[in-house]
């Protein structure tokens, strides 16, 4: 493992992108989806990441997550040079330094709330008793104390993403990583989804959430736009150490037009 890439003195980031490119062959032609991105995370940030179809964004989310590597450049998670490691060490990672939360939920149907929980544990050899233990408080977090013995088909769309948001959280990695989180919510269900994951940045995890609506991103301390495989705006609205922000409902034609950008 190498620090180099980390100034001497300096936290270290969560997340270190230097000049990332990923190129990917489709027969004859070559596609650049990401064209050389920089980007630093501090600890206890809440990163919204946007962009429209083609801009880059599902790529990024991908190499963030340690799905996928990059084709040139470096990427350091949490200290950790990842374009030096093997499949199995790209899947011990994931399990150990990421929390993943998907728009689908991605729940196993036929076990209870509590063993969905518990699931990520199973691969870090802790024992029974304390993946129950774990598990509970997780669920306690996001607050369905009550509900660890239910089904996913026996809970709604919005508490679905609660144990999915607890699932990831219950191995206390240093990022949890959203893709789409309230995709498959309605507005007030989303809103409430929101309001849970800023609870949990405000208890110090780091955030990042792609997202290609304006109101849910404006939940995070930072936006980072994406266009064509290039950052074209990368905006902090709120210190990293301050609460993250209590939008009100912004629509995407309001922040369009708030921004004098035509549509």
């Amino acid at each position: 493992m190498s620090h180099a890439a980390v100034p001497a003195g300096a936290a270290r980031p969560v997340i270190l992108l230097r000049r990332v490119v990923k190129s990917y062959r489709m027969g004859d032609v070559e596609v650049v989806a990401l064209r050389g991105v920089s980007l630093t995370v501090e600890p206890g940030d809440f990163v919204a990441i946007m962009g429209a179809s083609g801009s880059g964004k599902s790529t990024m989310m991908n190499i963030l997550g340690c799905l996928d590597v990059p084709s040139k450049g470096q990427f350091y998670l949490d200290g950790v040079d990842v374009r030096t490691l093997d499949e199995a060490a790209l899947s011990h990672v994931r399990n150990r330094k990421i929390g993943f939360v998907f728009q689908s939920f991605n729940l196993i149907p036929r076990a209870t709330a509590r063993w969905n929980v518990e699931l990520p544990m199973l691969y870090m050899n802790v024992s029974a008793g304390e993946r129950r233990r774990r598990a509970e408080a997780a669920l306690e977090l996001v607050g369905l104390a009550d509900r660890g013995r239910h089904l996913p088909n026996e809970l709604s769309g919005g508490q679905q993403q609660r144990v999915a948001l607890a699932r990831a959280i219950v191995t206390n990695p240093p990022l949890v990583l959203a893709d789409e989180p309230t995709g498959n919510l309605d507005t007030a269900t989303s809103r409430e989804v929101m309001e849970m994951f800023s609870e949990l940045n405000r208890l110090g995890r780091t955030v990042i959430l792609i997202t290609h609506e304006y109101d849910i991103a404006a939940y995070a301390k930072r936006v980072v736009r994406l266009r064509d495989g290039l950052i074209i705006d990368d905006r902090r609205e709120v210190a990293v150490d301050a609460p993250p922000p209590q939008p009100s409902a912004v629509t995407a034609e309001e922040h369009i037009f708030s921004q004098g950008v035509s549509a």
